[in-house]
């Protein structure tokens, strides 16, 4: 975030009424998305089964790039859970669904989730849903060496980025959380009865054991990537985070989410979700929106962006450090035991 954002007065009112103008969707656009991504991903699986009777060499790559079409899915899935893929809620929710199916995610549990996440991102007393556990400085050091130790397991990459997405999308999703509702509890249900359906379709079709394989490596590919987007646009240098009636919504929208530049093929690979920064000022953008939001008005441009090179960076921020008002390493802890201060 640049100094001259951080320290100017955001006029709420100016940038509702820019965002105003890209939060309709158009069902050309929103059509052309579909065919560009779900056909693709249909034909990406049907020469997987071709394929299959030649050599799994052939086969893992096509998993891999079906893998990359199952992120764009996603996105799809999550515009339509913020109502903003299509003008229709009703268009909305069958779509939704059948993308749930897809990236075997829970239409109206996960959506409730993910509504919570953008009331509390970046604000320190609302930490839990829909987030990635991320401990201050201080409870970390407070914390007993269990859970020190599940902290550092947690965060590490390895199993941040490989093992937790599978986790995640084949096993934490199949059951509802324990303060859902009736609505969000039944979405899991008929979710699984969904993706139980097209599992034994493609069983069928491929062998139990090798459809089990594919989608392991596509839902593996995916949640993975899923993940470091998610993980990149709310860890990073620079990011904002505050405490009670000090937090702020521009603020944490603007500071607290990342404008994560790509190359223009991940880009569109990740259904341009690395304008997060325009994201979080309105849901109600649809994905295909965002890029020309962004470029509407010199204010977005002023946050600075997050290079791909320059996001891995990320990998190193551990915890947050409310005194430096910064995201640190775990090296930071040896300075402040050097410093008596632990």
């Amino acid at each position: 975030m640049t100094d001259d954002l951080s320290e100017q007065q955001v006029d709420n009112a100016g940038w509702k009424e820019i965002v105003a103008k890209y939060q309709k969707p158009s069902l050309p656009r929103a059509l052309w998305q579909i065919v560009n991504t779900v056909l693709p991903f249909a034909l990406l699986w049907y020469f997987m089964y071709l394929s299959l009777a030649v050599s799994w060499w052939l086969v893992v790559p096509l998993a891999v790039l079906a893998g990359g079409f199952l992120v764009r899915v996603f996105i799809i899935f999550h515009d339509c859970g913020h109502g903003s893929f299509f003008k229709s809620r009703t268009a909305n929710d069958i779509v939704g669904f059948f993308a749930g199916v897809l990236t075997l995610t829970p239409y109206y549990h996960w959506r409730w989730e993910h509504a919570i996440h953008h009331a509390s991102s970046g604000h320190l007393d609302k930490r839990g849903i829909g987030d990635i556990w991320t401990l201050t400085v201080q409870e970390y050091l407070e914390a007993s060496r269990g859970n020190r130790f599940a902290y550092r397991l947690a965060r590490n990459p390895f199993i941040l980025f490989v093992l937790a997405p599978v986790f995640v999308f084949v096993i934490r999703q199949r059951f509802p959380a324990a303060k859902a509702n009736r609505r969000e509890r039944h979405s899991v249900y008929w979710m699984n009865l969904g993706i139980l359906g097209m599992a034994a379709g493609l069983s069928l079709v491929f062998g139990i054991k090798a459809y089990v394989l594919i989608q392991l490596i596509v839902i593996g590919v995916a949640g993975g990537v899923g993940v470091w987007l998610f993980y990149v646009q709310h860890q990073f240098e620079g990011v904002y985070w505050e405490r009670g009636e000090n937090w702020d919504y521009t603020k944490a929208a603007l500071e607290g989410s990342s404008f994560y530049k790509l190359p223009k093929v991940l880009q569109w690979f990740s259904g341009n979700i690395g304008f997060h920064h325009i994201h979080h000022l309105s849901a109600r953008i649809p994905n295909y929106n965002l890029e020309r939001c962004h470029d509407a008005d010199p204010l977005f441009q002023r946050v600075k962006p997050v290079t791909l090179f320059g996001s891995f960076k990320s990998f190193t921020f551990r915890l947050w450090d409310e005194q430096r008002r910064m995201l640190v390493g775990y090296g930071h802890l040896r300075k402040l035991r050097r410093e008596g201060r632990s």
